[in-house]
């Protein structure tokens, strides 16, 4: 890359640190906003920076939201006696873009993970637990890795000494070890829904 001029190299390198987005991808991606409409990269850098300055965590859920509470947590009709926990707002948009859930959700931020030096101090679990009052459900939807599987486990053993009562699932047939939700078809998506077993 040292004929490219420095300002290319130096997006370049932006886009290099993307998830999936190689050093030939990246180049791509640069020469094809070199060759658009000024106006099209102009609302490009827009639209990134209100990434940043508008969109908030919802204060009930900690999915992501341009308000402080979400249009889910917000809406009357939703069934908040059921709670869908998932790892991050990605995996929320997936299963809402499947459809046939109407209860509300709960975002950790993440999972469980030694290695990574994230405990379960680092996740959004106290505020989950303080959620439990009038719940009647509780679908853990992490992630089918060793990591999201312990945090389901931790998750089910701390919401049975609270509230022991309290029916907890988790989703479960339809998606293979290993597999990520925002990755999932929807019929994939939709039949893990139907199967998740009690835990």
């Amino acid at each position: 890359m040292t004929d490219f001029p420095k300002s290319i190299k130096s997006l370049v390198e932006y886009f290099e640190r993307l998830p999936g987005i190689g050093p030939k991808t990246a180049v791509r991606l640069v020469f094809y906003l070199l060759t658009t409409p000024k106006n099209f990269v102009d609302d490009f850098a827009l639209n990134l920076q209100k990434l940043k300055t508008m969109v908030k965590t919802c204060e009930i859920c900690f999915g992501v939201s341009e308000s402080e509470i979400c249009d889910i947590c917000k809406n009357e009709k939703r069934d908040k006696s059921k709670i869908c926990v998932v790892e991050r707002s990605i995996d929320l948009m997936a299963i809402e873009k499947v459809g046939g859930f109407d209860g509300v959700y709960h975002v950790l931020g993440g999972v469980i993970n030694p290695l990574e030096h994230i405990s379960p101090d680092d996740l959004k679990l106290n505020e989950l637990f303080d959620r439990l009052e009038g719940v009647k459900e509780l679908i853990i939807a992490t992630n089918p890795t060793m990591e999201g599987e312990a945090t389901a486990l931790y998750i089910s053993k701390k919401v049975r000494e609270i509230k022991p009562s309290l029916l907890i699932s988790r989703i479960g047939r339809g998606l293979p070890i290993g597999a990520d939700i925002e990755f999932a078809d929807q019929a994939t998506l939709s039949r893990a829904f139907e199967g998740r077993q009690k835990i």
